[in-house]
């Protein structure tokens, strides 16, 4: 069973999500403002938040920053469930670290099932020996850390993930569409122009290893197969 604070202001959704959550069988938390969701986050963190965006007071783009920011609360998950659809905003709630983003009228089955799958990926046993270097980056999977050249670059939930998804397949072609459904989960419901959006932000996070993750034009992105053999230009080629 896992713990879900449901963060919505509109009373009937609030409680149709509630108890559509329990029958699942999650223990369910709610909050009609961004600040009594925050309050709730710090006195017993939950394993996932969904979260409204149009909140009164306090945003939720503001909660999910504030959750994602704080190391105690940063490995909290977040389900933004919105009527903003827009690409933008979608980018943005993702650079924040959501873990995923729902647009209102949505199906409760699929709400659930995406739920499911964020938990699913919460609870996977850790591995051992998760500590990995490849030149002049350095990966800590287990303390979800990431240096280059000695020093801590941070990364959100999202890129963490989409820079394990690179690194794991070195060498190898991923297409924005097989990103899409490994990082994020879904396999249509966002542009896959917000993937080459964030490859963009990973690489200027990651400076003097961004040419580590290369364009292969009009198919999708490869993470080299050595340090030596990284391009210096792949990093700015054209997508």
């Amino acid at each position: 069973m896992s713990l879900i604070l449901i963060v919505e202001d509109e009373a009937d959704l609030q409680q149709v999500l509630a108890y559509n959550l329990r029958q699942a069988g999650h223990e369910v938390l709610t909050a009609s403002t961004g600040e009594a969701a925050l309050a709730l986050v710090r006195q017993r963190p939950p394993d996932l938040v969904v979260l409204d965006l149009m909140l009164p007071g306090v945003t939720g783009i503001e909660v999910c920053r504030l959750i994602k920011s704080d190391p105690t609360t940063r490995q909290v998950a977040v389900l933004i469930l919105t009527a903003k659809g827009a690409e933008i905003d979608r980018v943005v709630g993702f650079e924040l670290g959501a873990d995923d983003y729902v647009v209102k009228p949505f199906s409760v089955r699929e709400l659930a099932l995406r739920i499911q799958a964020i938990l699913r990926r919460g609870q996977a046993p850790a591995e051992t020996g998760r500590s990995v270097e490849f030149g002049k980056l350095r990966i800590d999977r287990d303390a979800h850390r990431v240096w280059v050249e000695d020093k801590e670059v941070p990364l959100t939930a999202l890129e963490f993930r989409l820079l394990g998804a690179l690194f794991d397949r070195r060498d190898r072609v991923q297409s924005r569409a097989t990103l899409l459904d490994e990082v994020w989960g879904v396999s249509s419901e966002l542009e896959t122009r917000t993937v080459d959006t964030h490859v963009k932000r990973l690489r200027e996070k990651l400076g003097a290893a961004g040419p580590y993750i290369e364009t292969v034009r009009g198919v999708g992105y490869r993470f080299c197969a050595s340090p030596d053999s990284a391009s210096p230009s792949s990093s700015s080629s054209s997508e």
